[in-house]
């Protein structure tokens, strides 16, 4: 099954993305590059839901 979520990405002082997704609550990451923030929201949202 594939679902889809919407993920807020903002930009912080210090240079890094952070991807945050509303629909799951306290799930986030951050990451220096895009590339590497599409890796590990794909994950935290895997291990959102594997625990959810």
């Amino acid at each position: 099954m594939k679902r889809e979520f919407n993920i807020v990405i903002e930009r912080d002082e210090d240079g890094y993305y952070i991807g945050n997704v509303p629909e799951l609550p306290g799930c986030h990451t951050q990451a220096k590059s895009l590339d590497e923030l599409q890796k590990r929201i794909v994950e935290a949202i895997q291990l959102y839901l594997e625990v959810d």
